[in-house]
């Protein structure tokens, strides 16, 4: 995917070399190595420059991003997308639940990927997938694609530093005993198990999930969540722990008299863009099959 990043230099970078001013705006050092490989990378005045060159306040610097090459180990694959948002940086996707978000050995043609893959080929784009907040197959809701090397990165950061909010709904069983409160218990392998996970307080890693109950019917509970961290299976197994487990988990609580797959949606994210800075806040509502345990 090709994207040409401009910038009007700031009077506090009056001196920089390019190279470090990149670094100050989110490029990785595999970046700059990479973006050192490119023809014309950058660019001011019309001249092309080398990174080391030294910068002056209110001169434009263009950033030619140049990526040719694709995912080949995803075959595109046509599939309907629900796509809430796109612009040239990133592409937000509404995934439902059952697709996996990338191809494995059960599903190589059936992934978010595949489709994606197919959306660019289409278009006659090079696309590399990049996947921000992965989300179990069986998980519906929003996930984020960047679509070049830099934002990307600069995505991943976020997620890393914690910038990027995430808030899920989920329809556990039972009634909470207290109406909003915190999970706070490391989570880690289970001996002999390649997929499920478990409460560790040994060897597990610390895991923070915040909720808050929105609504309690048919002897459930539909609750907001806010995770701190972003281990495995999380949710799943922290409202096990504290005995409301998620209905239609087939893991953790393999109970599908109300749901077929576990009642987990990605329900709103928030972060700043990751090349303008804007702030962006994108939700997608609660899919029908969730919404069936409260009719």
């Amino acid at each position: 995917m090709n994207r040409t990043l401009i910038y009007e230099i700031e009077t506090e970078y009056d001196g920089f070399t390019i190279e470090k001013y990149l670094k100050d705006h989110g490029f990785s050092k595999a970046n700059i190595v990479a973006l050192k490989k490119m023809d014309e990378n950058v660019v001011i005045n019309g001249q092309w420059e080398h990174l080391n060159r030294k910068l002056q306040a209110k001169e434009i610097l263009h950033v030619n991003i140049q990526e040719d090459n694709f995912s080949e180990r995803i075959p595109a694959v046509e599939m309907p997308l629900d796509i809430i948002f796109e612009d040239e940086d990133i592409i937000v996707v509404n995934k439902p639940a059952g697709l996996p978000i990338h191809p494995s050995l059960n599903h190589y043609e059936d992934s978010l990927a595949n489709g994606l893959a197919y959306y660019y080929e289409s278009q006659g784009k090079p696309f590399i997938f990049r996947c921000t907040n992965r989300l179990d197959r069986n998980t519906s809701g929003l996930t984020v694609i960047a679509k070049h090397l830099v934002s990307g990165n600069i995505l991943s950061t976020m997620v890393k530093n914690r910038q990027f909010h995430r808030e899920y709904y989920a329809i556990v069983r039972g009634k909470l005993e207290k109406p909003c409160g915190t999970i706070d218990a490391p989570i880690g392998r289970i001996a002999g198990d390649t997929i499920a996970r478990q409460v560790d307080f040994e060897n597990g890693e610390r895991a923070v999930t915040h909720y808050k109950v929105i609504e309690e019917k048919n002897g459930h509970s539909l609750i907001s969540i806010h995770l701190e961290t972003g281990r495995t299976h999380q949710i799943r197994v922290h409202f096990k722990y504290i005995g409301h487990p998620l209905i239609g988990d087939e893991i953790y609580n393999p109970d599908f008299e109300w749901m077929k797959r576990q009642a987990l949606h990605s329900h709103a994210i928030a972060f700043s863009h990751p090349i303008t800075g804007e702030e962006m806040k994108f939700v997608a509502e609660m899919p029908e099959d969730m919404n069936r345990v409260f009719c």
